[in-house]
């Protein structure tokens, strides 16, 4: 007997009535079985988001097709495969972000495959070589943004990737580059932005005797720190922690906020729509 696979189904579409009894008659007859499904309405806008998990055997072309027939026009249908995800870690020196996310990929508890590691600076090649992951250092000095930004693009074009995720990249990136990219980057930053923007935000932080850190893992669009939310998290602090003592409490936020945002970005959770993500 063959085995059965599993698949993701995601659907994006105008309200009305009787969507799931249609959605649920198109997967009975396919002949699969709904292991999982999460709806949500959106009624101040007329939207209506679904996500399932699915068994069995299908074609999924001819299966995507039916539901288009079956759906309001201009329905955004997503059906695929479920699978390791392919990504590229881009990195600058800090290492707790990118090292939690090796450990998890080195105890297979990551739902991704890490094809290579980016950086700007050497400092991460020890980490990426005790992990025998691909290390690519494309150096920023002497260059511009955009000559540099063009030996980046140059090392990522020879790797085939479902997302890039920046494991405290810090280095700002041109709408030309993230438009390489759209919807398939994921970036990490500490919740004091734009507050405290600049060198030593937690140093910035403890001087105004702030009362909580956080973090918030986000992808990444054309304004800076904009883009659509996907995990946020934050804890508190108080008068006798150094401003070290938060920077070590906020790298801790950091590394838990990017690992749960992962988790839901490769597991296909995750619906972007206006600038805002409806999360199952």
């Amino acid at each position: 007997m063959q085995e059965s696979k599993n698949y993701i189904l995601k659907i994006d579409c105008s309200d009305e009535k009787g969507l799931i009894y249609r959605i649920a008659d198109v997967v009975f007859k396919y002949q699969l079985n709904i292991i999982k499904n999460d709806e949500f309405v959106d009624r101040d806008n007329g939207k209506f988001f679904m996500r399932a998990e699915l068994s069995g055997e299908m074609n999924m072309s001819a299966f995507k097709g039916t539901l288009e027939a079956m759906l309001p026009a201009h329905a955004d249908i997503y059906v695929a495969e479920a699978r390791k995800k392919d990504i590229i870690l881009m990195g600058t020196k800090e290492t707790h972000c990118l090292g939690d996310i090796l450990l998890k990929h080195d105890s297979d508890d990551l739902n991704a495959n890490i094809l290579a590691i980016v950086s700007n600076y050497e400092d991460l090649k020890g980490l990426s070589d005790k992990f025998n992951i691909p290390f690519h250092c494309v150096s920023h000095e002497g260059l511009n943004r955009a000559e540099h930004e063009a030996k980046v693009l140059e090392v990522l074009s020879a790797y085939t990737v479902d997302y890039i995720v920046l494991a405290k990249y810090m280095r700002i990136l041109s709408s030309e580059f993230v438009g390489h990219y759209e919807e398939k980057m994921i970036n990490i930053h500490h919740s004091f932005l734009p507050a405290f923007i600049g060198a030593n935000p937690y140093k910035q932080a403890f001087s105004r005797g702030v009362k909580i850190i956080g973090a918030t893992a986000h992808f990444v669009n054309n304004n800076l720190d904009e883009g659509p939310i996907i995990a946020q998290d934050v804890i508190h602090v108080n008068h006798e922690m150094t401003w070290k003592d938060m920077q070590r409490a906020g790298r801790n936020v950091e590394k838990n906020v990017l690992s749960n945002a992962l988790d839901l970005v490769f597991e296909e959770r995750i619906f972007v729509h206006d600038n805002k993500t409806i999360i199952f």
